[in-house]
């Protein structure tokens, strides 16, 4: 595995990335695109994955061939065509609807910290997922999805808890994702070995 940089990200080829942002140890796999978003730290993109008007918390790990925040055409007009706003493609005359960009980016899908996506998921524009929140592959979500919760199918429904809303509290309290990367080091081997509730009993201050 090719050694990730606190500077900025990785970014494998044929990538396309558009006004967006990353943190350190970022990394976006081979033939994405990003596209007006932000990636937290240590968050990540396998293959073929497309991101666009997203914000996406610290330590996300997002699979091949997900799909967020996928840009939608307006269904109030008298066409969906995107003739009608990127209008400068086929008129020398006429000028892309800039308004209707600044509406569509304006609808982010806010992903929290630690959560995973799975392979070929979608979430819609303006969906929030919570922290250590997880998407099963191939679902489509249209709802908000709690803090740690799991969801699956189309549209994507609640399957189960990931862990206790007791358990999932404190370790939101707890906060584990804005340690400095030293402390992360540092408590390794606890990430690896400790059961939930004896990582908390550890680190709780």
């Amino acid at each position: 595995m090719t050694k990730l940089d606190p500077k900025g990200p990785l970014i494998h080829e044929d990538c396309s990335i558009i006004d967006s942002q990353f943190g350190a140890y970022t990394e976006i796999g081979k033939g994405s695109r990003v596209a007006y978003s932000r990636l937290g730290d240590y968050s990540y993109c396998d293959r073929m994955c497309d991101i666009a008007n997203a914000e996406i918390g610290k330590f996300a790990n997002i699979a091949s061939y997900a799909r967020i925040g996928a840009t939608d055409h307006p269904l109030d007009r008298a066409s969906l065509h995107h003739f009608m706003y990127r209008s400068a493609s086929y008129w020398e005359d006429a000028e892309d609807d800039a308004a209707w960009f600044e509406k569509r980016r304006a609808r982010k899908a806010r992903i929290g910290h630690d959560t995973w996506i799975g392979h070929n998921a979608q979430v819609k524009p303006g969906i929030t997922l919570g922290h250590g929140a997880v998407v099963a592959a191939g679902a489509i979500v249209t709802h908000d999805v709690s803090p740690y919760e799991i969801v699956a199918g189309v549209p994507a429904k609640h399957v189960r808890d990931r862990l206790s809303r007791h358990l999932a509290d404190r370790l939101i309290a707890l906060g584990w994702w804005d340690w400095e990367h030293d402390r992360l080091r540092q408590a390794l081997e606890d990430f690896r070995s400790l059961n939930v509730a004896a990582f908390l009993e550890k680190y709780e201050g």
